[in-house]
């Protein structure tokens, strides 16, 4: 009887303290709900939780936040650049120091953050440092959206090159006509012309020049292959042997004659790796690229509708055109330098602090890369 009620006790124990099974027929609001404890870690959880509006508030959001940029733009712009045509006429580098500002103004209109990797060759130019014996410099760069020209124009203290085309654009045109760009047709018949041009742009008024030797804006997953052509300023074609080279007939072509006076071509590699915060994978770079026969503004549209944004601008080690054979090798070099320097930002790897030059917010159009050198 004894061991009965033992065995009985030690049932019921171990039947008590097994879990129980739930039914799945028990609905979510019908099980108890223990309310957190006053200043509990779950109840600070809880008071900190933000709750995410629905899609149509989103939407409205955006939407929103679109029209007001666009509208901030429009008034940026018209003045920032009537006042840089007023400095057109002032001598000195005035007028590239507002270039910048202008551009550092629309990425922050644009809430387009800039990180810098690396070191700027060059200094501002003007006419007084080609005097003083500054080498000119032209960046050469990938090209795969309009946002470039934002970009690099904060960035670097330069002129772009642009298509012919661009010049007949109803605004565009005005635009980038006051800043002062370089319009290339691309035409045998108009190729002496415009070397020329870009020739004393260089040497004579001091400026830097940004050109895109793709030819062509790509999807922002590769770098397509650099023509030869657009390095003919920095590398002419080798004379025949034996024949000794024309005398100068420019005051441009006297300056470049100058021993060390060759342009140096500083690679550069832009990617587009934030958006809103989140690193940008192969499935959001459209949201930047804008290439083939795509609209300009339906893609301006959507972009200015997005929070927040980051741009990496990677500057490569400048390289010197005396050091190759040719305007092809030294157009294949440069390609190299920033086709790896692109598909490394685009792996979204962390880069080293100390090569981090600066995050890109231009302070009466100097960096501090050019504070330092005002200062020494």
């Amino acid at each position: 009887m004894d061991r009965r009620m033992i065995a009985d006790f030690i049932r019921r124990l171990i039947r008590r303290r097994s879990p129980q099974p739930v039914s799945r027929s028990t609905s979510r609001a019908a099980r108890p709900v223990i309310a957190p404890q006053p200043g509990s870690v779950a109840e600070r959880a809880i008071a900190t939780t933000t709750v995410l509006p629905s899609g149509r508030i989103r939407a409205c959001a955006r939407t929103v936040r679109g029209v007001g940029r666009l509208a901030a733009i429009t008034v940026w712009v018209p003045l920032s650049v009537g006042f840089e045509a007023v400095l057109l006429l002032v001598p000195g580098t005035a007028k590239i120091r507002w270039t910048r500002m202008v551009w550092g103004g629309l990425c922050l209109l644009l809430s387009l953050r800039i990180r810098v990797v690396g070191r700027r060759a060059g200094g501002v130019g003007g006419r007084r440092a080609r005097q003083n014996g500054e080498r000119p410099v032209i960046y050469v760069s990938n090209h795969s959206s309009w946002l470039d020209v934002p970009v690099l124009g904060t960035v670097l203290p330069s002129n772009f090159v642009a298509k012919g085309d661009i010049e007949g654009w109803p605004i565009m045109g005005l635009v980038s006509r006051i800043g002062r760009t370089i319009f290339v047709s691309r035409q045998r018949s108009t190729t002496g012309r415009e070397r020329d041009e870009m020739l004393h742009r260089l040497m004579v008024e001091g400026d830097n020049l940004i050109l895109f030797p793709e030819g062509t804006s790509s999807d922002g997953s590769r770098v397509l292959p650099f023509l030869s052509a657009f390095f003919a300023i920095a590398k002419p074609p080798r004379l025949p042997p034996g024949k000794a080279p024309a005398a100068p007939e420019s005051e441009a072509e006297a300056i470049a004659a100058r021993p060390g006076m060759t342009p140096l071509i500083q690679p550069v590699s832009v990617v587009y790796d934030q958006l809103e915060g989140v690193p940008v994978n192969r499935g959001r770079r459209p949201v930047f690229a804008w290439y083939g026969d795509m609209e300009l503004g339906p893609h301006v549209w959507q972009l200015v509708k997005w929070r927040s944004m980051r741009a990496t601008v990677l500057l490569h080690a400048p390289l010197d055109p005396n050091d190759f054979p040719s305007r092809k090798a030294l157009a294949q070099a440069a390609w190299r330098a920033v086709a790896a320097g692109a598909a490394e930002l685009r792996q979204n790897q962390p880069q080293p602090e100390n090569e981090s030059a600066y995050a890109c917010r231009p302070l009466a159009g100097m960096l501090p890369q050019d504070l330092e050198r005002s200062r020494n």
